[in-house]
């Protein structure tokens, strides 16, 4: 139990830092909004809190420093400059670093802890862990009598016994909040006692799960303030009847109604109803000074303005509900999701097989069954979107962690960079979401270390000394559209192919295009880095990120324009599962192209097909030329007939570059299960993975991106292009 609870503090924790980011990024925008300032004071709070629970020393001492700065801005005692901003920033990394090593363990870098802590004490009033709320306060400026040694007495803390009334609303659980937190809170200020109350608990049948019958009647024995046993509450109000009635509490307010009656209002001749501040003074002697008649009009004012700055907060909680509280949520074990995609992967074959088995069969009038058979279809469709939705998350957080790799990049080489990020609310596959951290890290650390330039340079360049680097999501004919791009000095070219040329990854004479030597960046050991640090010059890196890309079944491209900057552009499937296909005939072998890399298919005639060189040919197309990829001989199989593909499929390229693949014949459009190769046969040049067909054989899905690159034919075109274009 304690191991699930535990784990629940963890995700709730990181949802608490995504907001923390949030909003400090928010904040290093411009937006100084005091709500936005709030929000990030309880998203610490919150972690505190949930921490100490759990005896997370370190945790909680680092957090609490954290939140005591937050609590000096939101009440206006710290101005946000760019100084206290950034010092901000780096508390939220480490915060997020301290959560991580409670979790999965290991080591927090001591020093960098100790230089946080001790930057973030130079904002705190020294003062600060001393201040009291005791009520007995207000009665410290009285001008009668003299008070003697009782003025200068220390206040010592006394007990009080708070009886308290917990009962939460049903819709405290759909915010992930849970009582024994609370409860464990409590019982850290001293002696706690919890009684369950049952009494509104119906029968089973009468039951609502979705409701809430229990209640908890909370005895607290401390010497902590009030105000402090309410902060406890302080992020459920709202969502339960909270009621917290201390011992003293009659006691204190006559002391407090006294004292406001002796500062404003005229103290009577003899002086006897004034409160006597000595120590032996009888509890029941304080209340004595309101047994006379008394004018009502000042006294009565106070309490009237007490009461309505208490309900203010809980006015302000109202308003935002009436903006739009949290949603209810449901936590799911991804296992479970898993087996749910796995299950609508199997209906979609069976739906597969079911078609196959129709359309074999003998029988003159099929069209009510094919009926049928097409709302069967769309049903499946319409179940495995909502599945894959279950599994879509948006880009948001993975966008926000990445501010934190730039920032630790920025500092480890002494430039000024900043992250902008745009489409965070694009949902992908979560899958690919986890597996998108470590390219973006890569592409990120690279991007600071050799795009953006030093400040000086940057200035004598003409540019702002501050280096940008966009990160943005989008949604892009059924894939995924990731770049990053930055206002660097761009790809240096030359000293590309010269590396390239030393290390014997290509010849002296080769004739590389602009791209080409782009790419030669994605080269396994290949490097422009002078001096191994911590970011570069291993020679690992960039063929990671191709690699990693590649895995998740994507492609990924560099362009670049010296004295620009650089742009890397990752295309990605919106789901690992299922996918819409082109069956097609290669070779009496059925295959599946990617519906989403097909621009249009044709077929073609003898007088559109010309040649180029001694085996390539072109086809021509409303008076454009694309070089013809037969598909066959890229992957090695052979024809058993004379007869020659005639079938087309005009496939682009994300460099935008066009191919025809020549194919035997297109059968149809159809929705195919992906099944991985990984760990069955290895990488297969050409091929991107697997499905299952209605009639039980397995089919390649291919790869048009590889096949392409692959081909002689593209690449004598290309040639033969770029020298027409150079003359």
């Amino acid at each position: 139990m304690s191991g699930s609870i535990q784990d629940t503090f963890f995700e709730e924790c990181e949802e608490l830092l995504e907001a923390t980011d949030e909003g400090l990024t928010a904040i290093e925008g411009g937006d100084h909004n005091p709500e936005v300032v709030n929000a990030i004071f309880r998203a610490v709070h919150s972690i505190k809190g949930g921490a100490g629970a759990f005896g997370l020393d370190d945790l909680v001492a680092f957090a609490h420093r954290f939140e005591t700065v937050f609590d000096e801005v939101r009440s206006n005692r710290l101005d946000l400059d760019e100084k206290l901003i950034q010092l901000l920033l780096r508390s939220s990394d480490h915060l997020s670093a301290l959560v991580e090593v409670a979790r999965d363990g290991g080591q927090v870098d001591e020093a960098h802890h100790d230089t946080l802590l001790a930057a973030l004490d130079e904002y705190i009033p020294e003062e600060e862990e001393d201040l009291s709320f005791e009520p007995m306060g207000l009665g410290g400026p009285t001008p009668v009598g003299d008070l003697g040694g009782f003025a200068a007495a220390p206040v010592v803390p006394q007990e009080e016994t708070y009886r308290i009334r917990f009962h939460p609303l049903k819709e405290m659980y759909g915010t992930g909040n849970e009582p024994f937190f609370l409860f464990q809170a409590l019982r850290d200020m001293g002696e706690l006692t919890v009684t369950l109350d049952e009494n509104e608990l119906p029968g089973f049948d009468a039951m609502d799960v979705n409701d809430s019958y229990l209640a908890w009647d909370l005895v607290l024995v401390t010497k902590e303030p009030r105000s402090v046993v309410e902060a406890v509450f302080e992020f459920v109000e709202g969502l339960c009847e909270l009621s917290i009635v201390g011992d003293h509490d009659a006691e204190a307010e006559a002391n407090a109604l006294a004292a406001l009656d002796a500062m404003f209002s005229a103290p009577p001749a003899d002086g006897a109803a004034l409160p006597d501040p000595s120590p032996e003074v009888d509890s029941g002697t304080a209340a004595a000074p309101f047994e006379p008649p008394v004018p009502a009009p000042e006294p009565e004012a106070t309490p009237a303005n007490a009461v309505e700055k208490a309900s203010a907060p809980k006015a302000e909680s109202g308003k935002q509900e009436q903006r739009g509280g949290p949603k209810p949520t449901l936590r799911v074990e991804l296992e479970r999701v898993d087996r749910l995609i796995n299950a609508v992967g199997e209906l979609i074959i069976n739906h597969s097989m079911l078609a196959q088995q129709i359309a074999n069969l003998n029988v003159a009038d099929l069209r009510d069954v094919e009926t049928e058979l097409e709302g069967f279809k769309n049903l499946a469709r319409d179940i495995q979107e909502g599945v894959m939705a279950i599994r879509a998350q948006p880009v948001k957080p993975l966008f926000q962690r990445m501010a934190r790799i730039v920032r630790e990049a920025s500092a480890a080489t002494g430039k000024t960079c900043k992250l902008v990020n745009e489409g965070e609310n694009t949902e992908v596959d979560k899958t690919v979401i986890e597996r998108l951290s470590d390219p973006l890290t890569h592409i990120l650390r690279n991007a600071v270390d050799h795009g953006i330039e030093k400040p000086e340079d940057r200035e004598a360049a003409g540019k702002p000394a501050t280096g940008e680097i966009r990160l943005s999501a989008s949604h892009r004919s059924g894939s995924v559209c990731i770049e990053i791009k930055d206002d660097g000095a761009g790809v240096n070219r030359p000293r590309v192919k010269q590396i390239a040329i030393e290390k014997g990854l290509i010849p002296e004479n080769a004739e590389l295009t602009d791209s080409e030597i782009d790419n030669l960046l994605f080269m396994p050991g290949f490097s422009t880095a002078k001096e191994i640090s911590n970011l570069s010059g291993r020679g690992v890196g960039m063929d990671v990120v191709k690699n990693a890309v590649t895995g998740l079944g994507g492609r990924i491209n560099i362009s670049s324009a010296p004295g620009k900057g650089s742009t890397f552009t990752i295309i990605l499937p919106l789901t690992l599962a299922v996918m819409d296909g082109m069956v097609v005939s290669v070779a009496d072998q059925t295959m599946v192209v990617p519906i989403t890399s097909i621009v249009e298919t044709m077929r073609g005639s003898d007088d559109m097909i010309n040649n180029l060189g001694a085996d390539g040919t072109l086809l021509s197309i409303r008076g454009n030329f694309v070089p013809i990829c037969d598909v066959a001989g890229a992957l090695g199989l052979y024809r058993e007939s004379e007869q020659q593909a005639g079938v087309y499929l005009l496939v682009e390229t994300e460099t935008g570059q066009r191919c025809a693949l020549a194919v035997d014949d297109i059968h149809d459009q159809r929705q195919v299960v992906i099944k991985s190769l990984d760990g069955v046969c290895g990488e297969i040049p050409g091929v991107a993975a697997a499905t299952i067909l209605g009639d039980g054989k397995i089919a390649m899905i291919l790869d048009p991106e590889s096949i392409i690159a692959a081909s002689p034919t593209a690449a004598a075109f290309d040639t033969e292009r770029r020298l027409s274009n150079a003359s």
